[in-house]
Parts: C-alpha cells; structure tokens; sequence
C-alpha cells in the first residue's frame, strides 16, 4: 500500500472549509487545522475522512467531532474512534442533534457502552423475535416498545435499549425474554386490574410498600410461568442463578408458599405486603422490571372505555347482518348472551359462545379479542358490553380500526403488524443509517379482469408464439461435453486427447458428449415500479407485459412473484403484494394485475431488500430480482434524488449479489445508459426506446436472461 504524502496546512484548511461550509456556518476550520497539520500523514487523512463523513449528516456534529478526537487520537485506537463517530451520526438520526452532541462529549460513556453492545442483546434485533414470542402467548394482542426500563402498562410491554447483564448475546436475549414473559404474566394474571397506589399510599413509605408488593408479586407470577411454560422458567432460574439474585428471607417461605397456589390472587399478594411490611426487603430478581400503577391504571380505564364502546358498535352490525336491517328505527335490539362450552377448557379465556335470542352466533376474531381483553381487565363480560347499540348511539366510524400514525412505527409499534424496518447506505458518510426505511407491504385489491381478457384478445397470435417458445423451452436438452460416457464423439475433446498423445502425455477419457436434461429450479421476483411518473400509457404497458410473461411463465412452470413498489420519504415505503410465490394464477390474483395503480415516488433500496428477503425464503438454484421501470431511484426528499438515490440503490444490489440474487433491470428510461450500468452492471439492464415495445419484449427478455 502506497503511503500518502502529508498535508501543508493550506490543503487541511481549504478540505476544511469546504466540507464545514465554514462561508455559511461561520465555524472557524483554522482552529482544527493548525493541530492536524503537526499530525502524521496517516493521521491526518483518517481525520479529515471521518470529519468529511460526519460533516454529510451535520457540520457542527463534524466540527465537535473533530476537536475531540484531536486530543485522543495516540490514546484510542481508531477502530474505536470511527464507531464513535458512526455511533453519533445514529444517535442523529434518531434523535437530532442534541441526542449526537451527547454522544460525541461523552467518550467514556461510548466506550462502556461500546463493551456492552460487543456482548449485549439488542432492542432493534430482539423485538421482531419477542414479538412473534408475546403474540404466540394466550391472553390480549400486546405491542412491543423501547423505554428506559421493562415495564407495562396491560397494552404495551417496554423493553429497555439494551440487555447487557451477562457476557454472551444468548442469555443476554433470554434474560429479555424473562422480562417479556414476567411483564405477559402481568396482563394474564390481573396485576395491574387493581388500583394500586392507594393501597401503598396508605402504608408509611409507599415506595417501599410497592417495591414490596411487585418482589411478592414475582412469586406469584413466577408460579404462574412455572405452570404455563415450564422450559422457559427452569430457564429464568437459571439466569437467577448465574447473576446471583439473592435469594428469600426465612420470613417469606410461608408467603411463598401460599402465593404460588394456583388460586393465588392479586388480594393475597397485597395481604402479604401489609403483614412482611416491617421485615426485610429482599433485592429485585434480574428479570423483574419495574411496577408503575399509575400509568397501567390509567391505561385500563381508557381501555375499558374503549372495548365497551367498540364491541357495542360491532355487535350492532353483526345483530343487523343476522335480523336484517329494519325500515324504521327500533327502539332497542335485543341483547347477546354468553353460553358455556361443553369442550372448552378449564384455563381457556372465553370458555363460552355467543348466542341471540339463543341461537350461536358466528363470532368475528376482531370480536372475540376484545371479549378477550375485557375478561382480562375485568375476570367476565358485563351484560352493557353484550348490548348492541341502538338508534341514536351507532356510529360506523367507532369500530373501525385506528389509523396508524406513520411516525409510530419508530417506536416499534408496527413490528406485530407487518413493518419491516431497513437500512439505507449515504454515500457521503459511507455507512448505513440503521433502520432509516420503514417498508409495509399492502395487498392489491383486486379488479375487474376485462382488462386480461381485453390483453390477451389485443395479443392473440403474440401469446400462441410465446407459449410454443417457453414449450420448447421447457422441454429443451443441453449438450454436454468433455463426458467420460456418452452417445457421441466430441471432436474438439478427442483433438486435444490425440495431441496430449503426440506430446507422451496420458490421453484423457472425457471424450464423448452427451444430451442431457436439466430440470429449471429458478424463483424469480418481479418488482414493478408503481410510481405517479407510470400514470397512463406507461402502467397500461407493464400491466399487459405482466399479463403475458404470465400466461407464458405458467406454461414454462418457473416459480414466480410479483410485487409493486412505490413511496413518500422513508417513513411510508410500500410494497404491493400481486402475487405471491405460493400463490396460483387464478382471477384474483389476475384481478391485482388488473387493478395496479400509479402511487408516489420512486425510492427503490428499501423495496429491492425487501424483495430479496422474500427471495432468501424461497429454495431455488437460480434466484432472479426483475425490476420494470421507468425511471432513476427518486423520491419527495430531495436528499434521495440523483446521487444518494442511485448509490443507495447500487449498494442494496450489491446487497442482493452477495445473497446469490441476480438482478436485472427492464426500463423504458432512454437515460438508462447514464446510470444504470453503474447501478446494475453493464450487461444487467435493457432500455426500451418505445413503450409500446414492453409488452412484446419482456417475456423474451426474460427467456433469454434465464437461459
């Protein structure tokens, strides 16, 4: 490696000024390149590349990144320095300035921080499995957040940022898990379904009367766990155990005892507090979180509210849908009622179903988890939650579900939902952003399939000549040669053995050829753009292309998907699932071919990660990403348009190489020379001058890059 000549101050002043924008910042560069200026050369080119780097995301974060590594640039490795640096352009992109500021003036907290996350359990790679984890778990559909601490209030469980107790991921993320099944049991149990606070309030020192009932409230729940998921408490035990959790007084074995009975309640609990309030007070166990009554009660009440008013409206529409829905408005509809199942379980919620005027009624899964909720608040369904809403009470809008507000999903509200959060590579900081792109994927409705019929009548004759070439296609042999055994000779093989004789070598035996057929194992995904620029002639062209690769893939019997793609900034990316890989091409999934609608900009890197994870879950020799556009990545924020669009998306190409993905790009850009070798490579992409040339290419393109 060539070593790099050190820099006179007057190039570190102008490299300065120019990526501090010091005309416009007013930050004064010449403090920074006096000192850098005695630096080594090696040094000084680390620095500035770092401040560069910073200075993309924000100069002021730069400028105070470069005074402080100034002085501990021969005391800290620079491996450390540069996650330092990476880690404060994180911390501003989730929380501003302030938030990397922090960061940057506080090294040694970076640094013990930095031991922790080296063996630590993550938030942000955890809740996607503890989600799957809570929703698998009987009781009321629960959302997964970051706090400071593991608390919850009975609808949402906060997790803390990191989990760094021990010295390995692994039981780093079970003691996470410990805290998610204690905080489940919570909600299952009826902890937070009584007013707490009061009854501490009354004791001397309530916070020791609370601190006291949730250590005795532990050992309920933990009974509980015990009885419901055996594997996972003997390992809570052994978490205990190994972090040295004290264990209990000789005064609580009695308490112990009479709290781990399986008819234990939360009133037990609270008599066990006032009688062992003036005993010894044992340490928290290390999965035990925290109790915050006032919230979880306020939470409940909001919520009981809530479910009331819903289930109401709801039943109101499932009573009309069986009665019928009168001429004139009635004056009360009767009630339901609940009647006790004969197989139902003796732990099981909602041991019972809902009849009218004694007949069973169907009931709706939106329904039964409200009924679900409520048993958990209240321990049964009062008779006003049965009572349908009548005539000047109903109001539509009340059961429908709750919008989400697109700025939730950072809090990790969506994980249970079906968000996926993604990276997004800058160029200028040369690094991700961490979890910058929040994708959903949204099924296309399906439409009228006029227009498949409509297609295939306009391409008749296209679409016989296209079936007899994915025919043959299918059914082609390959010629193999160089083959020890075969049906015949193959010349060039058998004119370098004669030759290898002349010269006194041994003459080789691979020299027959032989026919041989391969069968096609190949999974590919078509990612259509659906932005606003497709609006007319162009989404009339992908639509009919779709219909016709198809018709001529169904033939051929390659496994396929295809998905749309479009967005409005980083936080709404869709994805628009058409079809599936396990899904057939039948009418409904014709009809979303038929009903793909222009949408919003075109910001590709998200979608094009999302559909190779898709990808990655499909079994399959060759696995190809065909993209259909009109355009160069683009995007309402103006930061994605022109350079940082294009490398974002080269790099998740990049991404999907190393994944085994091959990527290929069919577009209608007559600019696509410009950009998209540097993007796909210069033999992966085909322009097409004219538009109306998309519908009678694409299945030939496709042949001829599978082949």
């Amino acid at each position: 490696m060539v070593a790099r000549a050190p820099l006179a101050y007057e190039a570190i002043l102008a490299e300065l000024d120019r990526c501090l924008e010091v005309e416009f910042t007013f930050l004064h560069s010449e403090a920074l390149a006096a000192p850098i200026a005695e630096l080594p050369a090696d040094a000084q080119h680390f620095l500035l590349d770092w401040t560069r780097r910073a200075a993309a995301t924000s100069t002021n974060l730069a400028f105070e990144f470069a005074q402080r590594a100034l002085r501990i640039l021969g005391e800290v490795e620079r491996e450390v320095i540069a996650a330092w640096c990476l880690h404060a352009m994180d911390s501003y992109d989730r929380s501003g300035l302030h938030a990397a500021m922090s960061v940057i003036r506080d090294l040694d907290g970076f640094l013990a921080l930095g031991h922790q996350r080296a063996a630590g359990a993550l938030f942000e790679s955890s809740v996607g499995v503890l989600g799957h984890f809570v929703q698998g778990l009987d009781g009321r559909r629960l959302k997964i957040e970051r706090d400071e601490a593991a608390w919850t209030d009975g609808e949402v469980l906060y997790l803390p940022e990191i989990m760094a107790h021990f010295d390995n991921p692994e039981d780093n993320f079970q003691l996470y898990k410990a805290h998610v099944a204690q905080l489940w049991a919570q909600t299952r149990c009826g902890t937070l379904n009584t007013e707490l606070a009061p009854r501490f309030a009354a004791l001397p020192d309530p916070a020791r009367a609370q601190a006291l009932f949730h250590r005795l409230e532990v050992l309920r729940l933990n009974a509980f766990i015990a009885r419901e998921l055996p594997g996972l408490y003997r390992t809570m035990r052994r978490l205990s155990e190994t972090l040295g959790d004290a264990s209990l007084p000789a005064e609580w074995c009695e308490a112990e005892q009479a709290l781990c009975a399986p008819d234990a309640g939360v009133e037990d609990t609270l008599v066990w507090m006032e009688r062992l309030y003036d005993g010894p007070l044992p340490a928290p166990l290390c999965y035990q979180g925290q109790l915050r009554p006032e919230a979880a009660w306020a939470a409940r009440q909001e919520r009981l509210a809530r479910d009331r008013d819903w289930l109401r409206q709801m039943l109101r529409v499932v009573a009309d849908e069986i009665l019928g829905e009168p001429e004139s408005p009635r004056e009360a509809l009767p009630a339901f009622e609940l009647k006790e199942r004969e197989e139902a379980r003796e732990d099981e919620l909602l041991p019972f179903e809902i009849a009218l005027q004694d007949a069973p009624v169907p009931v709706p899964e939106a329904v039964r988890e409200r009924l679900t909720s409520v048993m958990l608040d209240l321990g049964e369904i009062p008779p006003e939650y049965l009572t349908p809403a009548g005539d000047g009470e109903y109001d539509p809008d009340l059961f429908k579900e709750e919008e989400n507000d697109g700025l939730d999903v950072w809090s990790g509200t969506y994980h249970e939902e079906g968000a996926f959060f993604y990276n997004e590579w800058d160029r200028a900081r040369q690094a991700y952003k961490k979890d910058w792109c929040v994708l959903r994927e949204i099924e296309v409705e399906p439409a009228d399939t006029s227009f498949y019929h409509a297609t295939l009548e306009k391409y008749a004759g296209h679409v016989r000549s296209l079936r007899r070439t994915f025919e043959i296609l299918r059914g082609e042999d390959k010629l193999l040669k160089r083959q020890r055994h075969g049906d015949d000779i193959d010349i060039d093989a058998l004119v370098e053995a004669w030759g290898d004789i002349h010269q006194g070598l041994e003459m080789s035996d691979r020299v027959f050829t032989r026919q041989h057929r391969e069968e096609r194992n190949i999974a590919v995904m078509f990612m259509v753009d659906m932005s606003g620029s497709t609006r007319g002639w162009i989404n009339e062209a992908e639509r009919e292309a779709l219909i016709l690769l198809a018709e001529s893939l169904e033939t051929l019997g390659d496994r396929y998907a295809i998905y749309g793609f479009s967005g409005w900034t980083r936080k709404r990316c869709d994805a628009y699932r058409i079809k599936d890989f396990d899904e057939p091409w039948n009418d409904t999934v014709i009809g979303r071919v038929c009903n793909i609608q222009p949408k919003d900009y075109t910001r590709m890197g998200a979608p094009i990660r999302h559909l190779v994870r898709k990808l990655g879950e499909v079994e399959a020799r060759a696995k190809l990403l065909v993209t259909l556009s009109d355009g160069k990545p683009d995007d309402y924020d103006l930061e994605y348009r022109g350079e940082y669009g294009i490398e974002d998306t080269r790099q998740a190409l990049f991404e999907a190489r190393r994944e085994g993905v091959h990527a290929y790009c069919i577009t209608i850009d007559r600019e696509g020379p410009d950009y998209l070798p540097h993007m796909y490579g210069a033999a992966n992409y085909t322009v097409l001058d004219d538009i109306a040339q998309l519908p009678l290419k694409v299945s030939d393109i496709y042949r001829r890059i599978t082949t």
